[in-house]
């Protein structure tokens, strides 16, 4: 930024004091005698500064679900930028498939209310914590648990990682930060959100064959284990000779492993999804 910001012949003021980051929200120093701040429509109402004269604007853009960054000078706003983040294209499909398996999905967030609306409502999101600073959106996700709901937390950056560790299980995505590589009990190799809903599904389908296998398992070993034993011999004098015996010990095995492989057909369906 420097860099380009020479290659213009803009001048850098180097009289900078006082200056101070402040999480979540913006910048805040004294240049050549002045008070500057940089940052969220929350930050400048905090500092008392005038929008007035640039509130339309800022009510536009946060309507058109922007992030909007502004510049004010002695408690005087004079500069107003906007950027927005493209949906991903398999974010709706994504919230609408997971809302079809029953799923809550909400939106937590540190833009501002207007703009995680305009976001909420293109992917179809009716629940949204806008506004939430870094160091809070652990306590949204505990508040969630405190409503008795199991909470999957996605998320990529340095300030997702006290919340993927809150959750009951956190989500991380590939592309994301070490940290929160890191913290996550699941990392996603892509950064398709699609793959948080193929997640969800392969390891229910996992859970579930293991209660089949678990069932299937026990069933047969309960049968067959007596018969082994001799349980027959002196009633119907049928007796099992060892190699027979053994033999069918391993089809408990056998059907565990075929069941197992069942699984493939679910991966199969999940590629198309």
């Amino acid at each position: 930024m420097l860099d380009k910001l020479k290659k213009r012949n803009v001048s850098i003021p180097k009289n900078v004091i006082a200056f101070k980051s402040i999480a979540g929200l913006g910048v805040e120093a004294t240049v050549e005698g002045k008070h500057v701040l940089v940052g969220t429509t929350r930050l400048m109402k905090e500092k008392k500064v005038d929008l007035k004269p640039i509130q339309e604007k800022i009510d536009r853009w946060l309507g058109e679900g922007k992030t909007l960054m502004i510049m004010a000078i002695d408690q005087k706003a004079i500069g107003l930028a906007a950027a927005a983040d493209p949906i991903k294209p398999n974010a709706k499909k994504a919230v609408q498939k997971m809302q079809e398996l029953g799923l809550e999905v909400a939106m937590i967030t540190g833009d501002n209310q207007k703009t995680a609306e305009s976001i909420a409502r293109q992917l179809g999101i009716t629940r949204i914590f806008a506004e939430v600073l870094p160091e809070d959106k652990a306590k949204y996700v505990k508040k969630l648990q405190l409503e008795g709901k199991f909470v999957a937390m996605v998320g990529d950056g340095v300030n997702d990682a006290p919340a993927l560790a809150q959750a009951d299980i956190g989500i991380a995505i590939g592309a994301g930060t070490d940290v929160a590589i890191e913290t996550a009990h699941v990392v996603l190799m892509k950064s398709d959100p699609l793959d948080i809903l193929r997640a969800i599904v392969l390891s229910k389908a996992t859970v579930r064959k293991m209660k089949e296998n678990l069932f299937w398992a026990s069933i047969y070993n309960i049968l067959a284990i007596p018969v082994a034993a001799g349980i027959l011999y002196p009633s119907f004098g049928i007796s099992l000779r060892p190699e027979f015996a053994a033999l069918l010990m391993s089809v408990s095995s056998i059907i565990v492993a075929t069941n197992a492989v069942l699984l493939q057909h679910v991966e199969k369906k999940l590629v198309n999804v």
